[in-house]
């Protein structure tokens, strides 16, 4: 089942144990030391003993005018989740690292072309990988070039403006949709104070979940980790739910 689907059975669960569940933006945790306060966007105050930070991540975006609009109408980031719509067209994807040749191996089943932008000369991702890929007849591959433009008609992308970081050489590369593939962003920032991040942003909890300040706990794909899936973050809930549980209990 999908992630969303996933959520919403266990929402369920959830509300007929009876929790409380309050829609906000949580924007600041303050270590008042055997008090927590969560403090809102929207001017709220939740007062705990403990805190379970499950912030998540975002994907890392391009950064083009125009691209937050294209998300879910022309560009995706997940190929099991939206490559269906693009079966036998032309898509772009953007990146040369595992998640990056993973998507695109995946699209390369569906789209009548795939066509990798790079922006390094080489791939980082797994080199058996990328041979196997670039292999395929139907993909291809361009490096040290960045994307400056997503060229759109009627909102549709039509087409996207290269530009070749050796020779400053501008180009045009028609396609149908963009596969963002170049990396994550927890978001953790807000919550620095209190949780220790490493130098990618996420927080530094080890498979205990606990970040080093007493009472507060890091789940899910916001903390340091090798994997990053939907069964290792409802792992992660479970275990920092019950190390919540046994801080409460001080024990």
């Amino acid at each position: 089942m999908s992630g969303n689907e996933f959520a919403d059975k266990m929402l369920e669960q959830i509300l007929a144990q009876g929790a409380d569940v309050e829609a906000a933006t949580a924007t600041e945790i303050r270590d008042e030391g055997a008090k927590k306060t969560v403090l809102t966007e929207e001017g709220g105050e939740f007062e705990a003993k403990a805190v379970v930070l499950a912030a998540g991540v975002k994907h890392r975006m391009l950064g083009l005018p125009g691209e937050t609009e294209l998300v879910g109408n022309g560009i995706s980031f997940c190929a099991v989740c939206d490559g269906e719509y693009y079966r036998g067209q032309t898509v772009a994807v953007a990146g040369g690292g595992n998640s990056a040749l993973q998507e695109a191996t995946l699209l390369a089943d569906l789209c009548k072309e795939v066509i990798l932008v790079q922006d390094l000369d080489d791939f980082t991702g797994e080199k058996k990988l990328t041979e196997a890929l670039l292999q395929r007849p139907n993909v291809r591959a361009i490096t040290g070039t960045v994307i400056d433009s997503i060229n759109t008609a009627d909102g549709a992308i039509q087409s996207l403006t290269l530009h070749n970081k050796a020779t400053g050489k501008k180009s045009r590369l028609d396609c149908d949709g963009l596969f963002v593939a170049i990396g994550l962003v927890p978001e953790n920032d807000a919550f620095k104070n209190v949780v220790p991040l490493n130098e990618y942003g996420y927080a530094a909890s080890g498979e205990d979940c606990e970040t080093g300040t007493h009472g507060v706990f890091a789940a899910g794909d916001c903390r340091a980790k090798q994997v990053r899936q939907l069964t290792t973050a409802v792992a992660d809930g479970a275990v920092a739910a019950l190390a919540a549980c046994r801080y409460i209990d001080g024990r």
